[in-house]
This record gives C-alpha cells, structure tokens and sequence, in this order.
C-alpha cells in the first residue's frame, strides 16, 4: 500500500476478528487471535504453579489456606447454580476433617487413603443429611446448612466424642511441604476447570435452569431433586476434601473444623471475585486470604480494615472483579491504518 493511500487512523477491537460461536468455540484467523484468547487462561495458571518456587514458608502456608478458601468457594458456586445457597460450608469441611482424622486415628489408614475416602464419605453424609429440605429454597436453605454446622460442634463438645473439645491430634503428616502446596494446588486448578466445563454442558445448563427457575424446569418432566442432590454431592464432596487435606495439614482436628470463617471467607470470596463465575471464586479468595494475613499486624483494627476493604470492593465492583477484569479485557483496542481508494 501506497503511502499516499493513508488517510489517517481509526481504532479497531483486538478480538474483532475473533468469530465466537459458543463459550468455548472460536474461529481463529491468526496466531494473534490464538495468544489473545489463551494468554489469561494460561499466565494465571503458570503464575499459581510457580509463586511456591519463589515464597517463603510462611507466605506459602498463606497460598495453602488461600487454595482451601478457593475450593470451598468453587463447591458454593456448584450448589448456588443449582438454586441451593449455602451458609454452612464449614459443615461440610469439618465433616471431611473428622472423617479423615477418624479413619486415621482408628484405622490406622494412611492420609493417601483417608483423603480420597473422606471426601467421598463427606459427600455421601452431608448429602443424606440435606436430602430432606432439598424442597426449601433461598435463606430457608441456607439457615438450615448454618444451624446444623453449629449443631456438629455443639454435640461434639457436648458429648466429647471424637476427642471432645481437645479434638485427635498426633494424626499422620503428609510427606513434606511441596506435596502439601502442590496437592491443594493442582486440586483448585483441576476443580476449577472441570466445574467450568460441567456448567457449560446439557448437564450444566439444567442445574442452571433450576437455579434459576425450578417450576419451568420441573414443568418439563426433569425431576429437579434428584439434579439438587448430584449438585450437593458434587459441591460437599469438594469441601469435604479440603477438610480431610487440612486435617493431615495441621496434624490435627478439633472444633475449629466448623468455625464460621470457612461458611464466611468463600461466601465472600465470591462476592468480591464475581457471583456466577468459578473463576471469580479462586481470585477472591486469592485476594481476601493474603489480605486478612497483611493486615494481621493491626491486631484488634484488623476487622475494621478488613471489612472496610470489602465494602469498597462490594460498593465499586458490584459485578466483582472477574467479570470486570474480562469485560476489560475484551475491549482492548488498536490503532489501525483506514484505507481509500484513490478517486
């Protein structure tokens, strides 16, 4: 082209060549358009895979628990897409630690045994348990998942089984800190795409439907509860693991197993990540977690800033991060040359 040929310069999407035919099929035209798409799918998962090679011990113990408050935030969002909004996640996280801790205390059952079997356990027993109130919706739901994770630990004090208020402690390690960092690691990063993956699928799309309306969904034949108890299942199977794995974490189980930073730090991780998305999750609580430790050395101000922090995240991105960061993204542009035809 002719230099005499520019007219001057006009700005152009970077993805406006991108032909997106669902969430997950596009027509690419370029290696440009390929990096476009892949480049934040891939750096935030290259990043979490090496800041551990990087950290220090204590800041790594921080991404530990941060990993733990992501997993139970992703098990929220699988319940709350099908209509159950849950308040009692540390009910299924303790349940996944007591389970482990017993089946290693009693049964001498290494933790590359009591993880696994716990968490399914977990799952299997929290589901029973909330099978009979599937029928509520909204706050009903969720006060019953609060009332009975305050009731676990309750009669555990109460009746001082499974070790009472001391707890079992002297429980079997895991082998050594990289097994522990990369385990739970590896484990939030799988969730997070398999999660994302069933959501988009016909599976997906009814345990949606029931979220969103569950009168149409069962109007057309599908028995809605048999779909809310394989949704619960899924998402307290998840926590139940993150109990189990902090139990050989910490050497030991106690009643913290349900204290109510565990319903409270993944309910608010999503808020401030983004409702509706997995993703959204994992960078709240990536954010949160690393935010409480800063702020640590404030002692008693420390809630004050803590909560101040979250009502300006809640009050300037009502939408949360993720949803804002990819609407950000999506409209870089470019200047690019405009064309005219010579008359």
């Amino acid at each position: 082209m002719a230099a005499g040929d520019r007219t001057g310069l006009r700005r152009e999407r970077i993805d406006r060549g991108i032909k997106v035919r669902s969430d997950d099929i596009f027509a690419l035209s370029s290696y440009r358009e390929l990096t476009y798409l892949v480049l934040p799918r891939v750096l935030p998962i290259l990043i979490l895979i090496i800041l551990p090679l990087v950290l220090n011990i204590y800041w790594t113990k921080v991404m530990i628990m941060a990993c733990t408050i992501a997993i139970l935030g992703l098990s929220w969002e699988v319940m709350h897409a099908a209509g159950m909004i849950s308040l009692g996640q540390a009910l299924f996280f303790g349940l996944g630690a007591y389970l482990a801790a017993t089946f290693n205390r009693y049964f001498g059952l290494p933790p590359v045994l009591t993880i696994p079997i716990a968490t399914i356990c977990g799952g299997l027993l929290s589901t029973l348990l909330l099978s009979p109130v599937l029928r509520l919706r909204g706050i009903y739901f969720a006060m019953i998942t609060l009332a009975l994770s305050m009731m676990f630990g309750r009669v555990i004090e109460a009746t001082g089984i499974l070790g009472g208020t001391v707890g079992m402690s002297a429980l079997s390690p895991l082998p050594n800190l990289w097994v522990e960092i990369y385990l739970v690691l590896f484990t939030t990063i799988i969730l997070l795409f398999v999660f994302r993956r069933l959501i988009n699928t016909d599976y997906g799309l009814v345990l949606k439907g029931i979220g969103e309306n569950d009168r149409t969904v069962m109007s057309g034949g599908i028995n809605i509860y048999w779909y809310k108890a394989q949704a619960l299942f899924i998402g307290t199977a998840a926590a139940a693991f993150t109990g189990a794995f902090m139990t050989h974490y910490n050497m030991q189980v106690g009643m913290a197993a349900f204290a109510l930073d565990y319903s409270i730090l993944p309910v608010a991780s999503v808020v401030v990540g983004g409702p509706g998305s997995f993703a959204g999750a994992v960078i709240g609580a990536f954010i949160l977690v690393p935010l409480s430790e800063a702020l640590r050395a404030f002692t008693g101000l420390r809630v004050v800033f803590y909560s101040l922090v979250m009502v300006i995240f809640i009050v300037a991105l009502p939408e949360g991060i993720f949803h804002y960061l990819e609407r950000k993204y999506h409209q870089f542009d470019r200047w690019v040359e405009v064309e005219v035809k010579k008359k």
